[in-house]
């Protein structure tokens, strides 16, 4: 899994590795790279560095290509397809199906649950916060810095937190987490793959694999990858408890219909 995941994330380097250069990389043995290597049908290494090398010349050029200002709206449609598709795509492939289960299970056992996301994370630790809400579970989303490092700090055993940061390096949400931490609370956070000081403070990381285009004005594709590993740990904690979430998602449902204006139908 390791060597699949460096493959995943650094194809470019891969190609200018070796066989020993990949293994010491990966921590694995130059035994389990060539045995990946007949695994999805590559005859040898090199095979598998000619094949990488035409994924990255045909699917992925069009995600790393930049929006430009002559763009039209079919290509920019175009752009973001290829690129969000490949956000959840290569998501699966670093994803670690046991980590969804635990922090479900950590989940579902705490009394509460706290969402920390800052800037562009804010809305999704929001939406979170909201979504396992209507499965019946205590949840509230902070997205203010100081509200954050305060109720972290009054987090404790019975306490689940999931934070939430692409780059696993924003300065609020890592205090908040390293003070939930202390405190004794479960701590979990979504990050996209590779090594970050938020993961010293989470007992469980879940990884995205989200690659940005140039044209960055949001975090378009990993706000993408972070939703749907949200909505995959969603659907594992309504079957952890299926007979309450099914109460709890219909009471929310005929609560929020009573807010909606009749279609014709129901009049």
């Amino acid at each position: 899994r390791r060597i699949a995941s460096v493959i995943v994330m650094q194809p470019d380097q891969v190609l200018g590795m070796s066989v020993s250069e990949l293994a010491a990389v990966a921590r694995a043995s130059e035994g389990s790279v060539i045995g990946l290597c007949q695994q999805i049908g590559a005859r040898g290494f090199s095979e598998l560095k000619i094949t990488i090398a035409k994924e990255i010349s045909t699917s992925r050029a069009l995600l790393h290509e930049a929006i430009t200002a002559g763009d039209s709206t079919a290509d920019i449609v175009a752009k973001f397809t290829a690129s969000h598709a490949v956000a959840i795509e290569d998501t699966v492939k670093v994803l670690d199906i046991g980590e969804i289960d635990r922090a479900a299970r950590f989940i579902v056992d705490a009394k509460r649950i706290e969402f920390y996301g800052i800037g562009t994370a804010a809305p999704i630790a929001e939406d979170a916060a909201y979504r396992f809400l209507r499965l019946g579970l205590s949840t509230k989303a902070v997205t203010d810095s100081h509200a954050q490092a305060v109720s972290a700090a009054f987090t404790g055993p019975e306490v689940a937190t999931l934070t939430i940061s692409h780059s696993g390096r924003t300065h609020e949400t890592l205090e908040a987490t390293r003070l939930a931490k202390a405190a004794g609370a479960r701590t979990i956070c979504i990050t996209n793959y590779g090594k970050s000081p938020l993961q010293q403070h989470c007992e469980i990381t879940l990884f995205t694999a989200a690659q940005e285009t140039k044209y960055r004005m949001e975090a378009l594709s990993s706000r993408i990858a972070e939703l749907f590993v949200i909505d995959v740990l969603y659907a594992r904690l309504a079957l952890l408890r299926w007979e309450g979430s099914l109460a709890a998602i219909q009471k929310s449902y005929d609560i929020i219909a009573t807010k909606r204006v009749p279609s014709s139908a129901e009049r």
